[in-house]
């Protein structure tokens, strides 16, 4: 039997005027920010989760806790390639990943190919590796009343 591992991650951050807003390391001008330690990116620190449950290595608390000076403002795209490298440490290779985030805006379709570029190059996927898409609540919830964001994604890995 092939060794295939599936992990995943879920994250939720507050909305807040003044903070850029930054979705799988990129930014979207214009848009109110998430309120995290690092930059509050959803749907990195989801997929973080993912690929450290899939490889049972704990999760994104574990690895960069928020009382941790060190993390403060950090780039969750450059956490991302820290705990991938952690996995295929443990001799572990993306097989593919999918990412669904949730709110009611940003609206991400014109720049989904991009969104899913830079996840990709993070992780050294090949192109149809990694996707990324959104989804609404209609207006339920704190994403459906502009309170924040959230998304969940999903990892499959193999062992080299």
């Amino acid at each position: 039997m092939p060794d295939l591992r599936v992990g995943i991650g879920i994250d939720a951050h507050a909305l807040k005027d003044g903070v850029p807003l930054v979705l799988a390391g990129v930014e979207f001008p214009g848009e109110p920010g998430l309120v995290g330690h690092s930059d509050g990116d959803v749907i990195s620190h989801a997929l973080i989760d993912a690929l450290l449950g899939a490889a049972n290595l704990g999760d994104i608390g574990g690895l960069f806790p928020s009382d941790d000076p060190r993390w403060q403002g950090a780039s969750s795209i450059d956490l991302l390639e820290r705990a991938y490298a952690l996995v295929r440490e443990e001799g572990f290779e993306l097989v593919n990943a999918d990412c669904v985030l949730i709110g009611e805006r940003p609206r991400i379709a014109e720049r989904r190919g991009e969104l899913s570029a830079r996840l990709t190059a993070a992780l050294l996927a090949e192109p149809d590796r990694v996707s990324v898409r959104a989804t609404t609540t209609d207006g339920l919830g704190f994403t459906g009343r502009g309170e924040g964001l959230a998304a969940h994604a999903i990892a499959l890995l193999g062992r080299r």
